[in-house]
């Protein structure tokens, strides 16, 4: 069963820049230490300081693997530093979420 990780950030809409910078560094990251990603999003009408990240995972465990990859790596390491001390993500949190396969567009094929 796939897993996806929803990850919900409240960001500082004055830093759009350096989230989709932090975002394109998670783009070639995360594949590097065993996750699949889906996407980082931005706001684009509508409330202006929330963004979102997907990546799925063939499971929980693939999950904690995948955690313990990104905190060891060169990448991952930076990438957390670069939002430390850049402060543009004020609030984070994630949801482990499965997909109802016959709503699913990779699942059904297309």
């Amino acid at each position: 069963m796939t897993i996806t990780c929803f990850i919900e950030y409240r960001i500082n809409p004055y830093q759009l820049d350096e989230f989709r910078q932090y975002a394109e560094n998670w783009g070639k990251i995360i594949p590097e230490c065993g996750g699949e990603p889906i996407g980082y999003f931005l706001p684009y009408e509508g409330t202006n300081n929330r963004a979102f990240g997907l990546i799925s995972f063939d499971s929980l465990a693939s999950y904690e693997k995948y955690r313990i990859r990104l905190k060891s790596s060169e990448g991952g390491h930076d990438n957390f530093l670069f939002a430390q001390n850049q402060q543009f993500i004020l609030e984070e949190k994630r949801s482990f979420l499965t997909a109802v396969p016959s709503t699913y567009i990779r699942l059904r094929g297309g």
